[in-house]
């Protein structure tokens, strides 16, 4: 039975089965805006637990530690895009051209915020430096993407948008900040209660999942293409995934990184932000066909989340027995 539960993860299932509902079931009209303020709320809910465990010389910790930061910037704003150039070269031509700057658009994105710091805690990583890596990556990512959109990808057009500030503000660092204000009424509970942040960790990702799948699936995004369209732009998104988590957890390792930090680099510098990545596409290539353009990025989405929710257990299942560095790893969440 161990050996089963090794093949196949529970949590995989999980996902997989909300594609499912998503497919069959999605969020249409007034159930779409409930969906996206439930997620809202979960994601928020999420922060809020997450600045209320955590104590801030944890998360001066995780500021300072500026080599994992280094880490996860380069990967996120140099070898992403390297990455994506050279398949856009290599392959773009057997790509209808919108599905082609959608995968190089794909590369020049910020990472995600809540499932760099979900899978991080899943798997027992340095979670106030996931949160510092991801938070910064999108604050970051509201002028590099559009600098490097306009640079790489003369035919885009529009501008830098502030409203993703504004979002990320309220969204994540305002829960977060009320968190930490509450941290001492409630700290010690979710101390004692590790298992409830991890519901919450688990729940907000799943929701994240319907409310993107359902909306790929009422704009009908997946009946513009063949199914060998879609198929390569499946493998390709799985070859430049690979590439860029083999590479970091190379480095990593050859760099000298703890196990936590190498669990932070490697989650929070993999990840492409749906969020912030669709609103931006909006904007950026304004006239042109948006949700051909987007359909890479929502195929990675939902690829580099299954392959994370089983390289988290397998991460988490490791021994218990090599202590993390103090200065970086405390008070994390179990």
């Amino acid at each position: 039975m161990s050996t089963l539960r090794r093949l196949i993860d529970p949590y995989l299932l999980m996902l997989i089965a909300t594609v499912a509902i998503a497919a069959v079931l999605p969020a249409r009209g007034e159930w779409a805006v409930v969906a996206e303020w439930v997620t809202t709320a979960a994601v928020a809910l999420l922060f809020f637990l997450y600045g209320a465990r955590l104590s801030p010389a944890a998360i001066w910790a995780g500021l300072s530690h500026w080599r994992l930061q280094s880490m996860v910037f380069a990967s996120t704003f140099v070898l992403f895009p390297l990455i994506g150039l050279a398949v856009n070269a290599v392959f773009g031509r057997f790509l209808a051209p919108e599905i082609a700057v959608g995968l190089l658009y794909l590369s020049l994105l910020p990472s995600t915020v809540q499932s760099s710091i979900a899978f991080t805690s899943i798997a027992r990583g340095n979670v106030p430096a996931a949160l510092c890596s991801a938070s910064l990556s999108n604050l970051l990512g509201v002028v590099l993407t559009p600098l490097l959109v306009t640079f790489l990808l003369p035919g885009a057009s529009g501008g830098i948008s502030l409203k993703a500030v504004e979002d990320i503000s309220l969204q994540i660092l305002l829960p977060f900040v009320l968190g930490q204000a509450a941290r001492p009424l409630i700290g010690a509970f979710l101390s004692r209660h590790a298992k409830l942040v991890g519901y919450v960790d688990r729940g907000s990702i799943l929701l994240v999942v319907y409310a993107a799948f359902s909306a790929g699936m009422v704009a009908g995004i997946w009946g513009k293409l063949d199914v060998l369209d879609l198929g390569l732009v499946f493998l390709l998104n799985i070859l430049v995934l690979g590439a860029v988590m083999v590479t970091l957890t190379i480095a990593s390792r050859r760099l000298g990184f703890s196990k936590e930090d190498e669990i932070a680099i490697v989650f929070c510098g993999s990840k492409k932000g749906m969020v912030s990545g669709i609103p931006m596409a909006a904007i950026l290539f304004a006239g042109q066909a948006v949700s051909l353009i987007v359909l890479p990025l929502m195929l990675f989405h939902q690829i580099q989340l299954f392959v994370c929710a089983v390289l988290a257990r397998r991460y988490a299942e490791r021994p218990e027995g090599e202590p993390a560095p103090v200065k970086e790893t405390a008070e994390l969440p179990a």
